[in-house]
Order: structure tokens, then C-alpha cells, then sequence
């Protein structure tokens, strides 16, 4: 495929890389997939498996972010325990597996590209910027409970404490401000770059996004653009001497607000050229609501392609009158189109752990708009997670920051009420016209629905829709011993036009209560389901 050059402030001598259609983020689960002693190719057999013979172009493996997860003279070895022992077999495995991969002779990572390649995929290295699995360990207790590298227990000092960052899963990361941490990551990525062949690397600053203290990331975006200067002038380093590209990847978050709070300055990114791929995406979870649009308009006239990204989806978890399988895929589906119609240059995957069989049905259709035409969406307003107040917040302080469920819903003077905005990608009023559409229907869950006297009122546009029929999963569950849930669905069937291409806005509004209930109801999902023939 040919490439158009780039034009940068930076160089124009850098070239934009191909199109991907899917990148696939391994997190290098493969690693613990096999007992060790394991083969090569048994370990390539567990890499591509997933990919293999889909829509994937390009394959992002992640080399680790604390320890090298190969021989170093200079970084602390993944396999180097201080005598304390490994915390699981999974890690010893992991760890183990490499260590006697490295050991016999064989560079795991160089065979990798060099499969990548016969199977027609590009292959990077992937390096998180910030790998915070301490889930709240204070700084000046990684030596204690003897956690984390040499480096991290001996020098608390370069950590985010927890008066920096109030949220939990923050505490205990590495603070970019500080000069000798961007200097020890550097090394990381470099070190991690020379490993193998690779067609680029990713600086993954999404896994997890806390770089800098709270509230200061727009202050002290200058550092994490320090960095990834560094990084850029290493790669060019590395293609210059290649004689071919080297590309740089950066997944950051899916808005650009969120992306000034926490300290990417994507604006300066673009405009010197440091890097070619820019991947919008949630943290810990898929965030539908990726400012593709904003994005693309930033990098305009740049070559920088902007991937969206697609997470774990546990965000969304729910009893749903599908069956599970049916509405992950019809999600991520409507997710995708959406991303498409809106000019994205490609879809990007992590956290989606599977072999052969596991994402077939997504990883053969999300990578291009015309597979996706006339297959089962689910459409679905954005859900950002529980209201409660006692709940975690799974380190997404960030992302999902206009989800509009959940909400609760309250008595208003004005007879007013929430209001959700989905929008539907699939030209409904066409397919309907082929004969190619079944139906297409809103779905509304409610929490804590009572049937005596519980009662909402919903508008679709501008207009009051007639009475729902009131579905309870458990009454239609023949597995299920209970007739009643806790919460209910309200569902409507809707006409071509009620559903077409285009943004809805769906309104709910208290109509009544069981006087005997002490909580409010709660609008916990709004989905139009678009269903084909």
C-alpha cells in the first residue's frame, strides 16, 4: 500500500502509516497461557490465535512496565525476585516462560514480527506509561510489603501520593514531573524498542492514566510532552538507521477535555508530528463517546491516523432480555458504526482476551463499515456506572464524563425529566425498505421498579409514546425460580423512521411511586435495538 508522506513542523521525511482496519492490544496474557517449559511456537500459537484470518492489522504486543520483560544490563529483570518468591503461579509462569525462551536462545519478541509479518500484520512493542496494579499502596510501603521494582521501593519520593491524587487506584504511580522518572521510562521504552524488529512502538499513557498530582495535568502537560519528544527523537534514531519507518502510537483519553486534565497536550503532539497514531479511548472500559471528530480536525493535514478505542465491557453489565453473547456484540457493533460514520481511521482492541473462537464475530466485522452493514446494533445511551455513592469508581474519573446513565429519577415542579441522546448509525429507513430489517425497539431499564404504582412517562423525540410493555428478565429466564427482579424494562416497539439514522433524544419523566418504596427509581439503561432479517 502506498504511503503519503507527512507533513510536520517536526520532519517531513516521516510517512504515514498504513491502514490497520483493527489493531489488537496483546497484554501478554499468552505468556500465562502455557505451563512452562513452553516452545516458541506453542507461545506464536497463542498469540495470533485470536487474530489469525480476521480483520486485525496490526498486532500491539505489551513488553511490561515495571520490570524488563527481557535480558538487561541496566533495567531490573521481570525475573529478578530479590529472593522473595513469585506472588502466583501465573507470574512465575509468565516470568519463567521468557526468562528460558531468552535462556535457549530464542527471542520471543523477534519471532513475533517475524510471524506478524507472514501473517500480513504489523507488529509493535506496547509500553505503559503507568502500570498501576498496587490498587492503593501507599509510596513509603512498597519496601515494607516489598512491591513493585528495586526502584519504585527505593525512591518513594518519584511516587504520587495519596494528597496528590485522592483517587485510590492513582496512589503509588510514577510522577512524570519528576525529570529522573521520564529519564528511567525512557531507558524502559528504548531498551523495550531494541528488542526485536518492530514496525513501531505504542506509549500507552491510558493503562492507567495517572501521571502527574490531580488537578495539575493541564499545569504540568510540559512534562509528559517532554517525554514523548524523547521518544520521537529516539524512534527517528531508529528509522534513520532501518532505512524504513519506525512509527510511534499513543493511546490516550476519548476526550480532548479529558486529555487537557490529565496532561496530554495533543494540540502540541500534532502540530511537531510526535507521533502517528493517536487512540482516543476509555480507561478500564470502553467509552463510546470518543471525540472522533475533534480529533480528526486536530490532526488535519498531518498524516497522524486516529484509531478508536474499544475496551473490556463491564461498564455495561446488565440483565438484559438477549442473551449475553447477543448484546456485547450488537454493542460493540453500534460503537464501531458510530465510529466509522464519524470519519474514524480504524478501531483499536485491548483487554479482549480470547483464542481463536472468543471475538471471531466482532474481529472479522468492526474493521470496516461495509461488514458491519445489516448486522445486529444495540444503540445505547452513554453509561458511566453506578450513582451510589459508596461506589468505587474503578480508576474512570476521567473518561465517560457525559455518560448520562445512571441517573435517578425524581419528582419534578415542571413535570420535566432526564433526558439521553443515542444515536443510530445504520440507515434503518433503507434497510427497511430492501427488506432487510426485522424490527427495531427501545429498551429502558429501570432500577427498582415496583408494578403497583410505579409509573414513567417517555417522550422519543419531541413526542409522548404510548404505554410499554413491562418485561422482567427473571419471569422470562425458564432457569430462574423467581417470576419478579428487582428492576424492569420498559420496552417499545418503534417504526423505520421512529429509529432512523441520527441522534434521538429520549426523555423520562416520574409519573408516579409506590408510596411503600424508599428509593428512587433509577434510569439504569436506554438502548434502541436495531435487529435484522
Amino acid at each position: 500500500m502506498a504511503q503519503a508522506k507527512t507533513k510536520t513542523a517536526a520532519t517531513t521525511a516521516r510517512q504515514s502509516p498504513p491502514d490497520y482496519r483493527i489493531i489488537y492490544n496483546w497484554d501478554g496474557a499468552p505468556l500465562d497461557y502455557s505451563e512452562i517449559p513452553f516452545t516458541t511456537e506453542k507461545f506464536l500459537e497463542k498469540v495470533y490465535a485470536i487474530a489469525k484470518d480476521t480483520q486485525v492489522g496490526a498486532m500491539f504486543w505489551c513488553v511490561g512496565s515495571e520490570h524488563a520483560e527481557w535480558p538487561s544490563k541496566k533495567i531490573e529483570t521481570l525475573w529478578t525476585e530479590d529472593g522473595k518468591g513469585y506472588d502466583s503461579v501465573r507470574s512465575m509462569r509468565h516470568a519463567e516462560g521468557v526468562k528460558k525462551l531468552f535462556e535457549g536462545g530464542n527471542n520471543p519478541y523477534q519471532a513475533m514480527v517475524k510471524r506478524g509479518h507472514e501473517l500480513g500484520m504489523a507488529v509493535y512493542a506496547s509500553v505503559r506509561m503507568n502500570d498501576n496494579h498496587f490498587y492503593g499502596t501507599k509510596p513509603e510501603e512498597f519496601k515494607r510489603l516489598k512491591k513493585g521494582s528495586r526502584l519504585r521501593r527505593d525512591h518513594p519520593e518519584w511516587l504520587l501520593s495519596e494528597m496528590q491524587v485522592p483517587e485510590q487506584r492513582a496512589i503509588g504511580s510514577w510522577n512524570m514531573a519528576i525529570a529522573e522518572v521520564r529519564e528511567h521510562r525512557l531507558e524502559y521504552i528504548t531498551e523495550a524498542c531494541m528488542q526485536a524488529d518492530w514496525d513501531g512502538v505504542e506509549l500507552d499513557w491510558q493503562r492507567h492514566a495517572f501521571h502527574v498530582p490531580e488537578n495539575d495535568g493541564y499545569r504540568l502537560r510540559y512534562t509528559l510532552t517532554d517525554l514523548q519528544r524523547a521518544v520521537r527523537r529516539m524512534t527517528d534514531k531508529i528509522a534513520q538507521k532501518r532505512g524504513k519507518p519506525f512509527y510511534v502510537a499513543a493511546r490516550v483519553s476519548a476526550t480532548l477535555e479529558s486529555c487537557r486534565r490529565i496532561g496530554y497536550d495533543i494540540e502540541a503532539w500534532a502540530k511537531e508530528g510526535l507521533c502517528d497514531i493517536i487512540i482516543p479511548a476509555g480507561c478500564s472500559g470502553t467509552d463510546p463517546d470518543v471525540e472522533v471528530e475533534k480529533f480528526k480536525k486536530l490532526v488535519e493535514g498531518t498524516g497522524i491516523k486516529v484509531y478508536a478505542g474499544l475496551d473490556s465491557l463491564g461498564r455495561q453489565d446488565a440483565k438484559r432480555l438477549i442473551s449475553g453473547a447477543a448484546w456485547k456484540d450488537g454493542w460493540v457493533r453500534a460503537v464501531a458504526a458510530g465510529d466509522w460514520d464519524r470519519g474514524v481511521d480504524g478501531m483499536y482492541v485491548f483487554n479482549w482476551h480470547g483464542n481463536e473462537k472468543g471475538w471471531r464475530s466482532l474481529l472479522t466485522t468492526i474493521g470496516s463499515p461495509d461488514t458491519l452493514k445489516g448486522k445486529d446494533k444495540v444503540y445505547a445511551a452513554i453509561h458511566r456506572g453506578p450513582i451510589a455513592q459508596d461506589e468505587p469508581k474503578r480508576n474512570a474519573v476521567n473518561d465517560r464524563i457525559y455518560g448520562e446513565t445512571a441517573v435517578a429519577l425524581y419528582q419534578t415542579f415542571a413535570g420535566e425529566g432526564p433526558r439521553f441522546q443515542v444515536r443510530v448509525h445504520d440507515d434503518v429507513a433503507a434497510e427497511s425498505k430492501a427488506g432487510k430489517l426485522k424490527s427495531t425497539e427501545l429498551h429502558i431499564e429501570i432500577e427498582h421498579f415496583s408494578s403497583n404504582g410505579d409509573k414513567v412517562d417517555v417522550w422519543l423525540d419531541g413526542k409522548k409514546i404510548g404505554e410499554p410493555k413491562v418485561r422482567d428478565v427473571a419471569a422470562e429466564d425458564a432457569g430462574n425460580p423467581s417470576d419478579v427482579s428487582e428492576n424492569k424494562w420498559l420496552v417499545w416497539s418503534l417504526t423505520p423512521e421512529q429509529a432512523s439514522k441520527g441522534t434521538h433524544v429520549i426523555k423520562a419523566v416520574y409519573a408516579g411511586r409506590d408510596p411503600r418504596m424508599k428509593k428512587p427509581m433509577v434510569i439504569s439503561h436506554v438502548e434502541i435495538m436495531v435487529f435484522y432479517k
